[in-house]
């Protein structure tokens, strides 16, 4: 833990993209000790910004129905770790807001990550996040989707809970029947697991 914070206040402090950003930096994560599921979608939204507060929408209200968790399970760092492909909000284009800056992947989530021991699960929301852990180009978004058991035991790849996806939703009712079952049963599992300090503590 003793390096996490630091870690934290340094990303937080971070201005590496800030002249291709359209408001002033403000990174949108969450991390903390004891953490077993990580989040990397794509970027926060103005919402977001706004508020630096990662999910606080439509899109995260379906994500933790997904998982079936309360808004506070969710918001606990100790249970669940959000580290988007970018950390500030991009912008807005013209069909919805701007990809996630690169900068923020390459200079901290490795680091993040090694600050994240106890994480039993990664979920790659998004063509951003499935495109740089997976590193299949041949595999487009629904096909990682729908091969959920071609990954490791620790990922699952999953599509945006947007709203904007309801149709993507309904051309593919196997998400709902397999992955989403599988998704939860993943999250339950953890939950109720020990973070790897209290399994490693003495007893008294």
């Amino acid at each position: 833990m003793s390096g996490l914070i630091p870690l934290l206040d340094a990303i937080h402090a971070c201005t590496l993209c800030k002249e291709f950003l359209p408001l002033p930096p403000r990174p949108v994560l969450q991390a903390g000790q004891g953490a077993r599921i990580l989040i990397i979608g794509q970027a926060p939204g103005l919402r977001a910004h706004t508020r630096a507060m990662p999910w606080n929408d439509p899109s995260g209200e379906r994500l933790r129905d997904w998982m079936q968790v309360s808004r506070e399970q969710f918001y606990s760092p100790s249970l669940f770790a959000i580290m988007p492909m970018g950390f500030c909000f991009p912008g807005k284009g013209k069909s919805g807001d701007l990809p996630p800056r690169k900068e923020c992947a390459r200079r901290w989530h490795q680091s993040l990550l090694e600050q994240l021991p106890d994480i039993g699960l990664t979920l790659l929301i998004g063509q951003y996040a499935q495109s740089y852990y997976l590193k299949d180009g041949a595999r487009n978004l629904t096909e990682r989707v729908r091969n959920w058991r071609d990954l490791p035991q620790t990922m699952l790849a999953l599509p945006h809970p947007s709203p904007r996806n309801i149709a993507w939703f309904q051309r593919n009712p196997w998400f709902a029947a397999e992955v989403i079952p599988e998704l939860r049963q993943r999250v339950a599992a953890l939950r109720s697991r020990p973070s790897i300090q209290k399994r490693q503590s003495p007893e008294h």
